[in-house]
């Protein structure tokens, strides 16, 4: 199988990699760090005016009509500058949600926007004591004769605060799921900021009696179950697509500085437990490239890739820390100072080993899906 990339994915990584290493940079970073929300509203216009905010919207709403593969691509390159914009958040969790399953009035209504940067969309999975499954939802929506009334609480909604609505999925009576787009400024709803990790905007949602018109579900002649599954499908491909940006850049640096550091007369990379530390982090690094894009093409060649986007979160999760551990720790005191770029690649790396489930949790769901196949 050849996982080359075509001309036109060379273009979109050639085109985020020269935007954000001139944009993104370790002073900018710290400049944007010392504000409110780590948003960079001038990167964010930069990407739109390149047409990485279009890459995987509808040619409907302006947008070049890529797969899921495309928008990969450009969640690695966020990864490997740890940029200060929510692309994971406004165009996989938000935008590709509606186009993929919201009506022709609704994808004008909503995705209209997203691609010149003026609208940031997000959605929420994750709920308190629970994971993004329907069994876990208690956010619930109630029918009012010509909408609905949804009730309950959301956390750590990537980027809510700069969002200006969020797909919500909640439990309906009959015990289905429906997905409901609702602005961040309506009547009922609250945003508190949380503090993560790896400094990203997240918040948490509350959600009090909030009144959401008919048009506002989406996919309403699917079941929210399959939404959901899908929806998880695609949010597991995006967090380990930024973890290979991650990873790649940590064990970069990670090189050139065990080159040029020297020690008893002669660069430390040329001891062979360093060698062999580096060498273990790079084939993690390629586990987590490879086992992401095959899952992203099966994806976007329309082919169910469930169990391989478990298996891309599982080395996403598993090596993702291992490789950002490493490059630490061949840094020595230089790899925790703060004013030095490797220490954002730490907290990113940790960040996303847990996000969505844990390695654990991963290989849970991996043995019970080859467990009910062979019952």
């Amino acid at each position: 199988m050849d996982f080359t990339f075509t001309d036109e994915q060379e273009a979109i990584h050639d085109v985020a990699r020269k935007l954000f290493e001139t944009r993104a940079t370790p002073e900018r970073l710290t400049e944007i760090e010392a504000g409110d929300v780590r948003f960079d509203a001038e990167l964010w216009q930069e990407l739109a005016g390149s047409d990485l905010l279009g890459i995987a919207l509808p040619e409907s709403v302006g947008g070049n009509g890529g797969s899921l593969l495309d928008l990969s691509i450009v969640l690695a390159e966020v990864g490997w500058s740890v940029a200060p914009v929510p692309v994971y958040a406004s165009l996989l969790l938000g935008a590709d949600t509606i186009a993929r399953h919201g009506d022709a009035d609704q994808v004008t209504q909503w995705l209209t926007g997203v691609g010149d940067g003026s609208r940031i969309l997000t959605a929420a999975l994750s709920e308190p004591g629970g994971g993004a499954t329907v069994d876990t939802t208690s956010t619930r929506a109630t029918s009012d004769g010509t909408g609905w009334r949804i009730s309950g609480a959301k956390e750590l909604v990537p980027a809510a605060q700069i969002a200006h609505a969020v797909v919500v999925p909640a439990l309906l009576d009959d015990g289905d799921v429906a997905f409901f787009v609702v602005p961040t400024d309506a009547a009922g709803v609250s945003i508190t900021p949380v503090a993560t990790t790896n400094g990203e905007p997240h918040a948490d949602i509350d959600l009090a009696d909030v009144a959401v018109a008919a048009d506002q579900r989406i996919g309403a002649t699917t079941s929210g179950r399959e939404l959901l599954r899908d929806l998880v499908i695609r949010a597991q491909l995006g967090l380990a697509a930024v973890q290979i940006g991650v990873t790649d850049r940590a064990l970069q640096l990670a090189a050139q500085y065990t080159t040029q550091r020297e020690q008893f007369g002669r660069p430390i990379g040329s001891f062979q437990a360093v060698q062999q530390r580096l060498a273990d982090a790079f084939i993690d690094v390629e586990s987590i490239r490879w086992t992401t894009f095959h899952a992203a093409w099966l994806y976007s060649e329309g082919r169910d890739a469930e169990r391989e986007a478990a298996i891309a979160k599982y080395w996403a999760a598993e090596a993702g820390p291992r490789v950002v551990a490493s490059a630490q720790q061949v840094h020595g005191g230089m790899g925790i100072d703060v004013t030095y770029p490797l220490h954002r690649y730490f907290l990113w790396g940790k960040t996303y080993e847990l996000s969505l489930g844990s390695a654990p949790h991963q290989l849970a769901e991996l043995g019970h899906g080859l467990v009910g196949a062979h019952a």
